[in-house]
């Protein structure tokens, strides 16, 4: 439970505002062109299952891995380690690499909500003499409020959903002690411990779970800012 909490709330304080910030960011370029490309690359990791992203970062952070010698050559290192083989390591890497894969997927949804913002708004902003990060936040952000407050009831609801897929390919016995989630855990004792019925029983936790995290969630919002799924 610590691991699963741990590591799905560090991923919903850096992960979920992240492609907010970078979605805005990216509607402020003015070049077609670039911006086709920034969308491009930062969308392509998401079309990689991790199976193949796992045994890309195993390599790279491997004793002689790209980030060892990045790491050597900057003077940080000495010698090279296997981060993957040292527990206190895990959750950083989890939520970087979480990060990396579905930070322009993730914003897709933001650049949807500020294409539908009327642009007279900002003409009638440029008129009054404000700056572009004035009207990203007089303007931009409130009028994507609703947008982020759905995404965020969603966000809260699935904190017990740490991304079976990625700890599963990441997860060896010698990080163990700081990957072991809740999903880990329920696999190992249906699969290895033919545990069916405990097994079902954690499922079940977990669904009630989320379901409380949900609901504590939405009436939070909905008192805030009036914006609720239910």
């Amino acid at each position: 439970m610590a691991n699963t909490l741990g590591i799905s709330l560090l991923k919903l304080l850096i992960n979920f505002p992240l492609p907010i910030v970078f979605a805005l960011l990216l509607n402020e370029v003015k070049n077609a062109r670039f911006k086709k490309a920034i969308q491009t690359i930062s969308y392509m990791p998401h079309f990689l299952s991790w199976v193949v992203l796992g045994g890309i970062l195993t390599t790279w952070m491997g004793e002689s891995g790209l980030f060892n010698e990045l790491l050597i050559k900057m003077g940080i290192l000495k010698e090279g380690i296997t981060f993957l083989a040292y527990p206190e390591y895990f959750w950083g890497i989890a939520v970087l690499s979480d990060l990396w894969k579905e930070l322009g997927w993730s914003a897709i949804i933001y650049l949807a909500a500020i294409s539908g913002i009327d642009q007279e708004m900002y003409e009638a902003a440029k008129v009054d003499g404000a700056s572009r990060w004035r009207q990203i936040w007089s303007i931009t952000l409130p009028s994507i409020a609703g947008t982020i407050t759905i995404m965020f009831i969603l966000a809260v609801g699935g904190l017990l959903n740490t991304n079976f897929d990625q700890i599963f390919v990441l997860w060896n016995p010698l990080n163990a002690d700081r990957s072991n989630v809740i999903d880990i855990y329920t696999y190992n004792t249906a699969m290895r411990g033919m545990r069916y019925s405990y097994a079902s029983a954690i499922g079940l936790f977990k669904s009630v779970f989320a379901f409380i995290l949900l609901y504590i969630a939405n009436q939070v919002t909905k008192k805030i800012n009036d914006t609720s799924l239910f």
